[in-house]
């Protein structure tokens, strides 16, 4: 058996662009939940709350997660150059087209395992 531990899907949102997926092993879940478990708790919490700052800072602290996720699973970028360089993960994450990452983190959650409703949490 020859185990992949990377998928690459093609990208719908900028054709001709492919994404490599890291797979979820039980290491690297552990490794994740350790990085994302309390910002994602501090989020939720800020989120239940009624004051519009905590709100911004709830969704500051989620979009933190959603780069963890993406430097966690994020494994490489082809077809793709950011100002006339080859994207790399990092520079795709820091750089790139806003839909792109968006389109590589659906696809690592949906690798990890979150259902559309974790996913908004």
């Amino acid at each position: 058996m020859d185990y992949q531990s990377f998928r690459v899907i093609e990208s719908q949102v900028c054709p001709g662009v492919s994404l490599k997926i890291r797979r979820v092993s039980f290491g690297r879940r552990i490794e994740l939940l350790r990085q994302v478990s309390e910002l994602a708790a501090k989020s939720e919490f800020l989120q239940a709350g009624g004051d519009e700052r905590e709100k911004l800072e709830a969704g500051l602290l989620a979009s933190q997660v959603n780069r963890i996720y993406l430097h966690w699973g994020l494994a490489g970028v082809e077809g793709l150059t950011i100002d006339g360089e080859p994207a790399t993960p990092a520079k795709l994450i820091e750089e790139g087209p806003e839909a792109l990452c968006g389109e590589a983190l659906k696809a690592i959650k949906a690798e990890f395992g979150l259902s559309e409703e974790e996913e908004k949490n």
